[in-house]
């Protein structure tokens, strides 16, 4: 049964910020808690930013709420999505493969966040979208914040992400 605070577009409780998303990743294990929270988020060409002075790539991005979808599935309201911050500090060098950056329009859907190792600390975070498109982003140490930007409001499909086997 819902209620009528669940009738209204979200669910996010005003100034409560125990539910407002911020984390950080600064080593290869904290690497898949943030991927997985940050997994289906939904951005387009014209919301990436890289600023090469302060060596910073930013994503605004539409996450889906995985940490409240059992929670909305059991009290029977829809699932959320919320506008957040995906920004990888301490940026070297961005590399793009199958991302059009011509076309500010173009929707991007995240599919992993992974890391690859280098030297003294050094790696590479490669950003997997669906439809094979990458981002790459040397960097000179892991430094990734996910933080949520603005309240949650219903997810537009309706339905979880889904994944094939």
């Amino acid at each position: 049964m819902t209620d009528a605070r669940h009738a209204a577009d979200a669910s996010f409780a005003d100034g409560d910020p125990a539910r407002v998303l911020a984390i950080r990743a600064e080593s290869s294990d904290d690497l898949p808690v943030l991927a997985a929270l940050a997994q289906d988020a939904v951005l387009s060409v014209g919301d990436i930013r890289h600023d090469a002075r302060t060596r910073r790539l930013a994503l605004l991005v539409s996450r889906f709420r995985w940490e409240d979808a059992d929670a909305a599935r059991a009290e029977g309201r829809p699932f959320e999505r919320v506008r957040a911050l995906l920004v990888i500090g301490d940026a070297l060098r961005v590399r793009h493969d199958g991302i059009p950056r011509d076309d500010a329009g173009t929707v991007l859907s995240l599919l992993d966040v992974s890391w690859q190792p280098g030297e003294d600390g050094t790696g590479t975070l490669i950003l997997r979208f669906a439809g094979d498109g990458a981002i790459a982003v040397d960097v000179e140490c892991m430094n990734v914040d996910l933080r949520d930007v603005a309240r949650p409001h219903r997810a537009v499909s309706g339905a979880a992400p889904r994944h094939q086997d």
